[in-house]
């Protein structure tokens, strides 16, 4: 049984309406830097892995002392190059370990560090959302782990004036280089001078609807959120977690909750170089192979993608759930279906299901507002707040719009003053734009559940609110296995619709098609149609009126356009722009068009 704070909350209801939600629990001291955590067990656990990837093929590791010493001499590096707080580091690469080193670096001297999404380095077409966070930030150095993969996007930046640091392929200096500066007394002195109100990191958001907005990250953030999540997982103090994480480091998930929980409790990373692709998800296999993880963190779309893994091979399972403590989900709601399939396949490798946990939060909340720390039946519940964290539930279009207030919640957006005043209300509660309820309003320790985004909802002609969030699980889960996800269509219209992002390798399977199958084939084939109408009929078959009752479809052969903003590299797809990007086949689907999928 794992060592959980008891499930408690404080619950205030005020006479305009809100309710305001907190934690019994106060806050406990923390640290002042996130740097505070590597001196740590750089001086109690010199000799103990804190990081581990694949080099030629085999995983090679680093210690606390090592990186301690490399971040170090990558600090010095920035100083001389006229880094500082107002000229960040910006790094274009996925994780690994020089990444890592770098951005430790920074927060040793004092510098911001602003990892960037690198699918704005090499799946953009024009680099339009890569020119601008540059000229947003104004950095001293811009790193990229492969200076060929990265020549393209290098050459679109204005880079006068700016240092260029690569691992390999280097148009300039090198991290190795970097790594053996020798610190001198500024080190020091810089490092004194970071507190908790000193920026650590600046996140962007995906900037699905323009611009992307650089989240400020204050050390205070980032150390108080993770002393919250430690009180109410009080396992973390027992044994230091092992983490096998591909999660991207531009991402507040990756970032912030699991790298950081690492430091945090003086843990190792094996820093993987799979994603939840096809080609690119046999390297975490390989990695899970080697490594047993005490904690197992994913979005949705990376658990849909390794299950048939663990379903078939058992020899990975046995490895997967050979020390594993917990498993978690965020990003997006989980699917009931992969909920199902995670209960059976840990049923079929320890005995008992794998506890399952989630939270909620957004990267201007570092990450985590809510934790779940107490046993939940089915996704869906997100938990109760963090200690130190408090929400008010906001009436809002017939919906809880949650708004979130603590230090782990940031001050604004860097060098965007008129979108920090937007953000909050005049109770200083950040406007996240998520809505929630309680899980059992007479019970509201059972935790809070997602109730979806404010702003992806929409009416029908008659007046009724269509709550995405809600229906497009519940679709997913009705078409099994045929989706990978969903977009909900219908405002201004008599009834609701669905877009289908397939799964490909699923959709395969259930049509008897091999598996280089092209896209086109697969979604028009008969038996992933059929299945899509048997889902369909039976989402209907349990809904309550037209808001719920979803009457026409289209699978849809493109892939969602990172470009475009319809989907981060965490695999979080984005309702709106899918809907502006192809409003051609939203007509086409409320017109009737031949290829709509209608309930059988």
């Amino acid at each position: 049984m794992l060592d959980f704070a008891p499930a408690e909350v404080v619950v205030e209801r005020r006479d305009d309406g809100t309710t305001r939600v907190r934690s019994p629990l106060p806050l406990a001291p923390h640290a002042d830097r996130v740097t505070d955590w590597l001196d740590r067990w750089a001086r109690e656990r010199p000799e103990a892995t804190f990081l581990a990837e694949r080099v030629d093929g085999a995983l090679a590791r680093w210690s606390y002392a090592e990186i301690r010493e490399a971040a170090a001499g990558v600090a010095q590096w920035l100083l001389d190059r006229g880094a500082g707080a107002d000229r960040p580091v910006m790094l274009l690469s996925d994780n690994s370990v020089d990444h890592a080193v770098v951005q430790l670096g920074a927060q040793y001297a004092g510098v911001p560090a602003a990892p960037v999404s690198p699918a704005y380095s090499l799946r953009s077409a024009d680099h339009a959302k890569l020119k601008a966070i540059f000229a947003r930030l104004e950095p001293a150095v811009v790193f990229a782990q492969d200076g060929d993969a990265y020549a393209g996007a290098l050459a679109a930046l204005p880079l006068d004036g700016v240092a260029v640091l690569a691992s390999t392929n280097a148009p300039g200096p090198t991290v190795a280089e970097a790594r053996a500066a020798e610190p001198t007394d500024a080190v020091d002195a810089a490092h004194a001078a970071v507190g908790p109100e000193t920026v650590a990191k600046i996140l962007f958001t995906s900037g699905s609807t323009g611009e992307p907005k650089g989240v400020v990250n204050t050390h205070r953030m980032l150390t108080s959120n993770q002393r919250a999540i430690a009180q109410l997982w009080r396992f973390l103090e027992h044994r230091p977690p092992v983490l096998v994480d591909w999660l991207p480091w531009n991402h507040t998930f990756g970032a912030n909750h699991d790298f950081h929980m690492v430091l945090c409790h003086g843990g190792t990373m094996v820093v993987d170089g799979g994603k939840p692709v096809p080609g690119l998800i046999e390297r975490t296999v390989e990695n899970l192979r080697e490594v047993s993880p005490t904690l197992y963190f994913n979005v949705p779309r990376g658990f849909d993608v390794l299950l048939p893994y663990l379903e078939d091979d058992a020899e990975l399972r046995e490895r997967f759930f050979a020390r594993l403590d917990l498993v978690f989900y965020a990003g997006a709601a989980l699917p009931q279906s992969l909920w199902e399939r995670m209960e059976a396949v840990s049923r079929r490798a320890r005995g008992t299901p794998v506890p399952m946990a989630s939270a909620w939060g957004a990267t201007e909340t570092a990450p985590l507002v809510t934790s779940v720390h107490f046993p939940i039946e089915r996704a869906g519940i997100i938990g109760l707040p963090a200690p130190g964290c408090e929400i008010k539930l906001v009436p809002n279009a017939g919906k809880l719009e949650m708004r979130v207030r603590g230090p782990n919640v940031t001050p604004g957006y860097w060098r965007r003053p008129d979108l920090t005043e937007r953000a909050f209300d005049d109770e200083g509660f950040y406007r996240i734009g998520d809505a929630g309820r309680f899980a059992d309003p007479a019970h509201p320790e059972k935790g809070l559940v997602f109730d979806g985004r404010v702003s992806e909802d929409f009416k029908l002609t008659t007046g009724t609110w269509v709550h995405v969030g809600v229906l497009r699980v519940a679709l997913i889960a009705a078409v099994a296995p045929v989706a990978q996800d969903a977009v909900l269509t219908g405002h201004d219209r008599d009834e609701v619709g669905a877009l289908f992002f397939p799964s490909l390798p699923a959709c395969r399977r259930l049509a008897d098609l091999p598996d280089d199958a092209p896209a086109a084939d697969v979604v028009v084939h008969p038996a992933v149609r059929a299945r899509v109408a048997e889902g369909l009929t039976a989402q209907n078959a349990t809904a309550e009126g037209s808001s719920r009752r979803v009457t026409r479809a289209l699978v849809l052969e493109e892939p969602p356009s990172i470009d475009a903003g319809e989907i981060t590299d965490k695999g979080y797809v984005n309702q709106r722009a899918v809907l502006e990007r192809r409003a051609a086949l939203v007509e086409r689907l409320h017109a009737d068009a031949p290829e709509v999928i209608r309930p059988a």
